[in-house]
């Protein structure tokens, strides 16, 4: 999702979006560690999705914990 679109996000969306990307990235991990996975550069794109996400709830002062 580009920032973009993250900005026109609530606040409740904003938190939903970090939280079903850091499940997605749980996941990528899993599949990294049986060897499922076989695309590992999602893995990065899932960790730069959430940093993203908690850059744009850090600009508008909402804290969001792990």
């Amino acid at each position: 999702m580009k920032p973009s679109e993250l900005r026109d996000l609530s606040e409740r969306e904003l938190r939903e979006h970090v939280q079903t990307a850091r499940r997605d990235l749980l996941g990528l991990r899993f599949q990294n560690a049986t060897g499922e996975l076989e695309n590992t550069s999602s893995l990065r794109g899932a960790k730069q999705e959430i940093a993203r996400a908690l850059t744009i709830a850090a600009e508008r002062g909402i804290e969001i914990r792990s």
